[in-house]
């Protein structure tokens, strides 16, 4: 049965809320996302543009943020695993339906973005405002409509390129565009953002001109393969293109070189709420503190909810990752021994004291025998922040963490493997820098050389909960697919090994226990591309057939570097 909420329904609505209306009477117009007084492009001024964005940082988010985020991004990757939960089996189990509802929620969010983002680039160009303020604030929502379209090649390959709503409501019956198009878009999109986003935020985490060289090193490091490939024709071809790598290193020099941002000295104070929107984000998305689920729905960050053992974290009912969402064994043995601070910082081991959580009683100590659903079972910690009596910012599914998107070690490591590029190992001396600084920060030795597979290691643990790890697997698949494939049908996801682990790293595996099977999926190279939401081919069945390519309307920024 159709339902009337489906995609170009959503997105249509947003988008022209979006492109008539502002909100006036906010006094935290970062914060406030419901419009109260409408007025038209044609009498906006430049003290009203920064309304115009701030939904773009939270609500128009909420369907990707809210289990999509990290049931596609660590779920698929197998750094998750929650067995009887249907935001995360279906992605680490790989059995992934037009019909899952995370997969629906994220398609719809992600079109909300970019819809609402168009809206408000046509909202400002009618506006009074200088052109030069006008390309500021243009370039924030183009910044947003790029990292969607990203998104979106990555996960879905061909999809609708949405640049006129009016056409798209008078015929809504469209093709996709191929997917080499929308990567371009993406990063047309940001390449617009790093020459005309100002070096420094007007509003706190508000993204700047080197979020966007930062992102851009992200989509150019993943377009190298894509492009080296003849964009999907040879996912085996074993290099990437030396241009775009280039690009992603010049990217990536842009952050590096600027000043603007530096590492938090201790990991585990990044994913605290009073580090919110710290000098090492780039990007975050920025949910409002002290709503709940009742007051603030879309607003709102509910991965706590989601992820937190019990009530004794939460101090209320929100809490339903006891049931078994931990960590899977294939992750837990990808740390290094002496990898503890991040570890701890990630998952709640047997012993682990957290002094942030359940403050009245003097902190949290974690003990695997009265909290988790197994022997020794791993629970989540990041993006678990704790009760409202230990923060007033704290509401009841609001965990109040602005969750990143991007921030610096990333681009470190995207400069460590922009500078290897198709070589078999590097030790330039500025990767080798950048990558240490991420491992030293961990209390890990420097290396003196690298390979790719030392990249795929350091990634993975630095950014795991961040919902990652997937896209870094999908980047490699556009020139080693089979390579990734065997990769991810070894992680041995149908059977659960029995492990024990004893803080700090203590692992192995429990002989008096059965390992236990369940049915999985196998990886194939149709793993890498999502299926369409059945609802939206039921809508548009021209979903389903071959893409046509856009006509793209503006040239290439060619100056930033």
């Amino acid at each position: 049965m159709k339902t009337k909420k489906t995609f170009f329904s959503t997105h249509l609505l947003i988008a022209v809320i979006a492109a008539i209306a502002v909100s006036l009477n906010s006094c935290d117009g970062f914060l406030e996302n419901e419009p109260s007084n409408y007025i038209v492009g044609s009498t906006l001024t430049e003290e009203n543009l920064p309304m115009l964005t701030a939904p773009l940082y939270n609500r128009a988010w909420y369907g990707f943020n809210s289990n999509f985020y990290f049931g596609l991004g660590d779920g698929m990757a197998y750094n998750l695993n929650a067995p009887y939960s249907d935001y995360i089996y279906p992605f680490s189990d790989l059995s992934i339906t037009g019909l899952t509802g995370p997969l629906v929620s994220a398609w719809t969010s992600l079109y909300t973005v970019a819809g609402r983002a168009t809206g408000v680039v046509k909202t400002i160009e009618e506006s009074r405002a200088a052109q030069e303020v006008k390309n500021r604030h243009i370039a924030e929502a183009r910044y947003m409509r790029g990292t969607a379209y990203w998104y979106l090649a990555s996960l879905w390959g061909d999809a609708i390129i949405v640049d006129n709503e009016q056409a798209l409501i008078e015929n809504p019956i469209v093709n996709t565009n191929p997917k080499k198009d929308v990567y371009e878009y993406a990063i047309r999109d940001l390449e617009f953002a790093a020459k005309y986003l100002p070096e420094t935020a007007g509003q706190a985490g508000h993204v700047t001109r080197y979020s966007a060289f930062g992102m851009l090193s992200r989509l150019y490091l993943d377009y190298s393969g894509f492009a080296a490939s003849k964009y999907g024709e040879n996912p085996n071809c074993g290099t990437r293109d030396a241009a775009y790598l280039n690009l992603a290193k010049k990217a990536a020099e842009k952050v590096l070189n600027s000043g603007a941002y530096k590492l938090m000295d201790n990991y585990a104070d990044l994913f605290k709420i009073e580090n919110n929107n710290n000098a090492e984000s780039l990007f975050a998305l920025q949910w409002v503190p002290g709503l709940n689920s009742s007051t603030g729905y879309g607003l709102i960050n509910t991965h706590q909810a989601y992820f937190a053992f019990g009530s004794a974290v939460t101090g209320d009912d929100a809490a339903w990752g006891g049931g078994g969402t931990g960590c899977p064994y294939d992750m837990i043995k990808e740390y290094e021994p002496n990898d503890t601070i991040r570890r701890k910082a990630t998952w709640m081991g047997n012993g682990d004291h957290y002094p942030e959580i359940n403050k009245a009683n003097g902190g949290l100590t974690y003990n695997e025998a009265t909290f988790s659903a197994a022997p020794r079972w791993l629970s989540v910690k990041k993006g678990v922040t704790g009760s409202n009596k230990d923060n007033p910012a704290i509401g009841r599914m609001n965990s109040a963490y602005d969750n990143y998107m991007l921030r610096l070690a990333e681009v470190y490591l995207n400069y460590a493997e922009a500078a290897l590029g198709n070589s078999a190992s590097t030790s330039d001396e500025a990767a080798m820098e950048y990558f240490n600084r991420v491992r030293v920060r961990a209390g890990l030795s420097a290396k003196t050389s690298i390979t790719w597979d030392d990249l795929r290691h350091e990634r993975r643990i630095e950014f795991c909960l961040e919902g990652r790890y997937w896209y870094d697997l999908v980047a490699r698949a556009y020139y080693r697919q089979q390579e990734v494939i065997n990769y991810l049908n070894a992680q041995n996801r149908g059977t659960v090994p029995p492990y024990l682990f004893d803080a700090p790293n203590n692992l192995r595996i429990d002989p008096e226990r059965d390992a236990g099977t369940r049915a999985v999926g196998t990886a194939t190279p149709a793993i890498f591309k999502l299926p369409y939401p059945e609802s939206e081919l039921l809508q548009n069945p021209k979903l389903g057939e071959k893409p046509v390519p856009f006509e793209f309307t503006e040239n290439r920024i060619t100056d930033l570097f």
